[in-house]
């Protein structure tokens, strides 16, 4: 499908303009003595998640811009191809409708279509969740082991730490997904194979760092006495004949329109499932659907995830602010900049637009943090008195789920502290305790995190990456960067027994001599 890319649209050169005018000498400080209203004018409530982007460096002339080069560019018929399942995934001819996965069973669907495959989700679903409570209700299986890689284990893995308060007490999950056989081992080394379930999660079943550690799994299982591979061995594939051939009975599918990283909806929750419960996943998947419809129906200026978005597109082609750091604000949430690092940069991180012409702008930002108040005692140092202005995203929660006194009030006294010190700045004659001010940050509050409002916050930053890319230009939904190194690696990895090193590159030879040495 063809859309006008961001820069060749009338807003952008007006946009280029405004910042040479205003934007480039913004001054938050200024705009809040200037405007009583401005917290108002730049928060929002959405689902389960408020949204306050009062301290960045905008005013209502840029969003009003920034609005108006989303039109420009058909964000909005865009966003509406990807809900009625379109294959705007247009390198590898697919559907993007992992907003499908979850959507009610009797929700409305536009074509017969839609209707099936909503109909093979629910099953699927249903499947999946019975299988979950038959876990949680075997007492002889204390542990589970998730494992994946990349969208198979990150999502799952971020998502079940932050429902620790909802899991079920007598399962232990774990997850592997580096082939580095030190993160296996040490796993192991912790279970029994009469109480463990491995739950081997590759679309494919051929992904190579997953089933080098499966094949592992399944020795030390055998070796360690273990018995009947089949009920203590589940498959998140759809690849049923290599998992029959494994050794495996019980196995869980999903589509080719569900990208790894937006597939924690599907059977690859299997985990979280085990972990809250089939009522809790449902939860999950409600928050995340009424996000969903949030960004379909909100008008764009009340648009959460399009405000978010243009933010970003704002900040990384006009300020030129190459990464955003994630502080969440809540231990349980201590995976989630991990979590985003797949999300924004495998989806956003291209060089050339959907018709593979050369981009002549930066593209995704680069995400990274540490839950607070740990990051405080690290890099915030930069944050505040670095050269470089990296924007912030805080991530607060309202309600503790523990009872421990004044520990909530002060991490909660820390989000505001530290957003409101890197606005306001501290002037200092000294100039080794002066404090620049003005660097912009976003506050996420939730009011409880809960298995709803852990779906909406995932599912909103979901649709703000989507917002960004779809004004790139780019197929957010492929991921061929991924490959060329998995490529190689298959051919690099018998040379480091045989020591073939011909046609290698000079540095790669002398690498592999000296690691064969």
């Amino acid at each position: 499908m063809s859309r006008l890319r961001c820069d060749h649209a009338p807003a952008w050169a007006q946009l280029q303009a405004h910042y040479a005018a205003s934007g480039q000498a913004f001054d938050t400080r200024t705009a809040f003595a200037d405007d009583a209203q401005r917290f108002a004018h730049f928060s929002q409530a959405a689902p389960h998640v408020f949204v306050d982007l009062s301290k960045n460096h905008i005013e209502a002339a840029t969003e009003a811009l920034l609005q108006t080069l989303a039109q420009q560019c058909g964000l909005a018929a865009h966003r509406d191809a990807m809900f009625a399942g379109e294959k705007i995934n247009t390198t590898e001819g697919r559907e993007v409708w992992h907003v499908l996965l979850r959507a009610p069973r009797d929700a409305a669907t536009a074509s017969a279509h839609e209707a099936a495959e909503l109909a093979k989700v629910h099953r699927t679903l249903d499947a999946m969740l019975a299988y979950a409570e038959q876990v949680r209700a075997d007492a002889a299986i204390t542990d589970v082991v998730n494992i994946g890689i990349g969208g198979s284990d990150l999502g799952p893995q971020m998502a079940v730490l932050a429902l620790q308060a909802f899991a079920h007490p007598g399962k232990r999950m774990h997850f592997v997904s580096n082939v580095d056989g030190h993160e296996l081992d040490a796993t192991l080394a912790k279970l029994r194979p009469e109480s463990t379930l491995f739950l081997i999660a590759s679309k494919t079943f051929t992904t190579i760092e997953t089933m080098t550690n499966a094949a592992s799994a399944k020795r030390w299982f055998e070796a360690a006495g273990g018995h009947n591979i089949a009920r203590h061995f589940a498959a998140l594939t759809t690849n049923v004949a290599a998992a029959n051939e494994f050794g495996i009975d019980t196995t869980f599918g999903f589509w080719d329109w569900v990208g790894g990283r937006y597939s924690l909806w599907s059977a690859i929750g299997l985990p979280i499932a085990i972990a809250i419960g089939a009522d809790g996943f449902r939860d999950f998947l409600a928050g995340a659907h009424a996000m969903d419809q949030h960004f379909r129906h909100a008008p764009l200026p009340a648009n959460a995830p399009v405000r978010m978005g243009l933010l970003d597109v704002w900040y990384r082609n006009f300020h030129g602010f190459s990464s955003r750091s994630v502080a969440p604000y809540h231990s349980a949430l201590r995976r989630l900049p991990a979590y985003l690092q797949q999300l924004e940069m495998e989806s956003n991180g291209k060089r050339v637009d959907s018709q593979g012409q050369a981009l002549p702008f930066g593209t995704s930002p680069v995400p990274w943090g540490e839950s607070g108040t740990n990051g405080q005692h690290a890099y915030f140092q930069m944050l505040h008195q670095g050269t470089d202005v990296v924007p912030v995203e805080f991530v607060a929660v309202k309600k503790a789920r523990h009872t421990l006194q004044g520990h909530h009030t002060l991490l909660l006294a820390n989000v505001l502290a530290q957003a409101q010190a890197l606005m306001v700045g501290k002037a200092d004659a000294g100039g080794h305790k002066h404090f620049p001010g003005n660097r912009p940050s976003t506050v996420l509050l939730l009011d409880d995190l809960t298995p709803a409002s852990l779906g909406a916050l995932i599912a909103l930053q979901e649709h703000r990456v989507f917002v960004s890319g779809a004004l790139w230009g780019i197929n957010s939904f492929d991921q061929w960067g991924v490959e060329l190194g998995k490529v190689l690696a298959k051919d690099i990895a018998p040379r480091l027994d045989n020591g073939d090193a011909s046609g290698l590159d000079a540095s790669t030879a002398g690498l592999l001599a000296m690691l064969r040495a």
